[in-house]
């Protein structure tokens, strides 16, 4: 009997994907994540370019780097994990690394209280809005995008630890404080996809896969809340935007995911759910049965792991999601220590699901 599949998203069959971290890039291809690496429109260009040559040159035998060999306006570091620009438009200072995503200082704002149109007169912004304004006049188009702070994320980036204290003691403000931030993503997210067709391949790459372009809500923080206080302040957001954005989904990359499983359920459009490396697949399936389960593996834990280990914890962890038609795999941030070996197990053994799977899905 075939398995079920989600008609909003159309993927193949266990999607796959990785992400390194910039120590690795700097490290193994001598690349530096300075500033002009985000922001300067040639550098933008060149980077992207050589990232795909890598991959193309490690791994082309799965499929990476099929755009090796060509200039790509590429508004974003797609092949980064890094969420900092939004913050950035909202003030927080942001510092550079040489072998490191950008690191997001905290703004300590005095009170809960922005204005959603404040970012977009920001420095920050008017500096992104010039790298897109040269790389259309070069090239005509504009293709990616760049990763945005979830809600919560934001306002923790805003306010610091001082939030958790305004939910409790001024449930009010931090409400509004809260929808603000919602309104500054929602109007971010939508610039670039109509500058793009797309707003969340830097989100997890994995999306790539999937034809329409997923809304992905970085939810990072969330190990840091209970239940409740998600759904007093954050799922009503969830809701608007599965409503309005489809596909949709959620990105939790904490351990935790399954504590909110049955809170997730409550989204009524949640076509996809970035599994935190930790969760509980299983609950998770059964909360959640038409949502596309995208598998993270450890980027710690797999630099210790044999090839073997590495497909045994893949195999498992499908089998617990049940439906390899709503469910990828990727690892995201492997460091510098990770093996060429390593990441090759992991495309071996998707492969070799597919193949099993195809033989039953008749």
């Amino acid at each position: 009997m075939p398995y079920q599949r989600n008609n909003h998203l159309k993927n193949q069959m266990l999607p796959v994907d990785i992400v390194l971290h910039p120590s690795w890039w700097h490290r193994h291809e001598g690349m530096t994540f300075d500033e002009d690496f985000f922001f300067h429109p040639a550098r933008r260009v060149e980077a992207e370019r050589k990232m795909e040559q890598v991959l193309y040159d490690r791994w082309g035998r799965f499929g990476l780097g099929e755009d090796r060999g060509e200039d790509l306006p590429q508004v974003g570091p797609v092949h980064l994990a890094a969420g900092y620009l939004t913050s950035d438009m909202h003030g927080c200072r942001i510092d550079y690394f040489a072998d490191a995503a950008p690191r997001v200082i905290p703004a300590d704002l005095d009170s809960p209280d922005i204005s959603p149109d404040t970012p977009f007169a920001s420095p920050a912004f008017k500096k992104y809005e010039q790298l897109l304004d040269a790389l259309k006049t070069k090239y005509g188009y504009l293709k990616g995008d760049i990763g945005w702070g979830g809600v919560l994320n934001t306002a923790l980036d805003l306010r610091g630890q001082m939030f958790f204290l305004d939910m409790i003691d001024e449930p009010a403000a931090a409400a509004r404080f809260v929808a603000d931030i919602a309104a500054v993503c929602e109007r971010f997210t939508q610039y670039i996809q109509r500058a793009t067709g797309s707003t969340s391949i830097s989100v997890n790459r994995n999306v790539r896969h999937i034809a329409d372009p997923v809304l992905l809500h970085s939810e990072c923080s969330n190990v840091m809340i209970s239940t409740d206080v998600y759904e007093e302040f954050f799922l009503p957001i969830d809701i608007e935007w599965s409503r309005k954005y489809r596909p949709f989904g959620v990105h939790h990359c904490g351990k935790d995911p399954d504590r909110f499983a049955e809170s997730y359920a409550k989204i009524p459009h949640l076509d996809f759910l970035d599994v935190g490396s930790g969760g509980d697949v299983a609950r998770l399936r059964k909360h959640l049965p038409n949502t596309f389960l995208n598998l993270r593996l450890s980027p710690v834990e797999i630099v210790d792991q044999s090839a073997d280990e590495i497909r045994q914890t893949i195999r498992t962890l499908v089998g617990e999601s049940g439906n390899p038609w709503l469910t990828g795999v990727c690892c995201i941030n492997m460091d510098d220590q990770v093996t060429d070996e390593q990441v090759s197990a992991i495309f071996e053994e998707v492969e070799s699901l597919r193949q099993e799977y195809a033989t039953v899905d008749r």
